[in-house]
């Protein structure tokens, strides 16, 4: 049976993944929150209809706290068990912005943090659940709503790439996010091994979303290009079912075209 997984879920994209994967699939669903996982669980569920509610937990899970990240997994272990489940579609998207204009900007503080949630929270969450993505041997059924293969999602951001910086500043926020990326390609290059045709791992931009980590910036950006959570997740949820196997270990943005690292 397969099962989708969403971290973190209470707000923002996150929330909206979730929502949506409710309401277009019906596949069980394990979403994560740092605290107050009941009233997160109670506001991803609020005004859907025709979803069986049954369908979704939220674990706590704090992404700079490995310790919450084994006992989430393990979890996940009693829920789905992989010799008769396997994770079809994941979405590790931890993100936190300190906008550096210039290097004077720079503080350690808020440096180490940036790559504590944006690169090392999806990497240790990588760590302990890549093993519930389908092996080599498995047989996939289709399931509705979800990719044909497993897909395990990391939130890139175009500003990650090296190759497209043309405006400099967001020091630690480009190279927190470039390394998402890099990890993106590494984890494919295993799964290759360990899942072959079953499970890829890619990196996706969702574009300009009107999220609490970009509100400073909403000004800014084309009112067409200002995307709600609500579509932001669609279409990452698009990309992800079409890129396939030629598509894996790279970086798509929100239209399906590949961003260069």
């Amino acid at each position: 049976m397969a099962w989708c997984f969403v971290s973190p879920a209470s707000r923002g994209i996150g929330f909206a993944l979730t929502r949506h994967l409710l309401q277009t699939t019906k596949a069980p669903i394990l979403a994560t929150s740092r605290s107050n996982t009941e009233d997160v669980r109670s506001s991803l569920l609020d005004g859907l209809k025709n979803v069986e509610e049954e369908r979704l937990t939220v674990l706590e899970l704090d992404c700079v706290d490995e310790f919450t990240i084994s006992t989430a997994a393990d979890q996940a272990h009693q829920m789905f068990p992989p010799a008769t489940h396997h994770l079809r579609l994941a979405y590790a998207i931890p993100g936190v912005l300190f906008p550096e204009r210039s290097p004077g900007q720079i503080d350690s503080h808020h440096a180490l943090e940036s790559f504590k949630v944006n690169t090392i929270g999806p990497l240790l969450i990588l760590k302990h659940f890549c093993d519930f993505l389908p092996r080599k041997n498995a047989v996939l059924e289709s399931e509705v709503g979800l990719p044909e293969r497993a897909v395990y999602a990391s939130m890139g951001a175009r500003v990650g790439s090296t190759s497209d910086n043309t405006m400099g500043g967001w020091y630690t926020y480009r190279a927190s996010k470039a390394g998402v990326t890099s990890l993106a390609k590494t984890f494919d290059l295993y799964l290759q091994g360990v899942s072959g045709d079953n499970a890829i791992s890619i990196a996706q931009h969702p574009g300009s979303v009107k999220t609490e980590l970009s509100k400073d910036y909403w000004d800014h950006v084309e009112e067409d290009k200002l995307f709600s959570p609500e579509l932001a997740a669609e279409k990452l949820v698009g990309v992800a079912g079409r890129v396939g196997l030629n598509g894996r270990g790279k970086f798509w943005d929100w239209r399906g075209e590949e961003i260069k690292p």
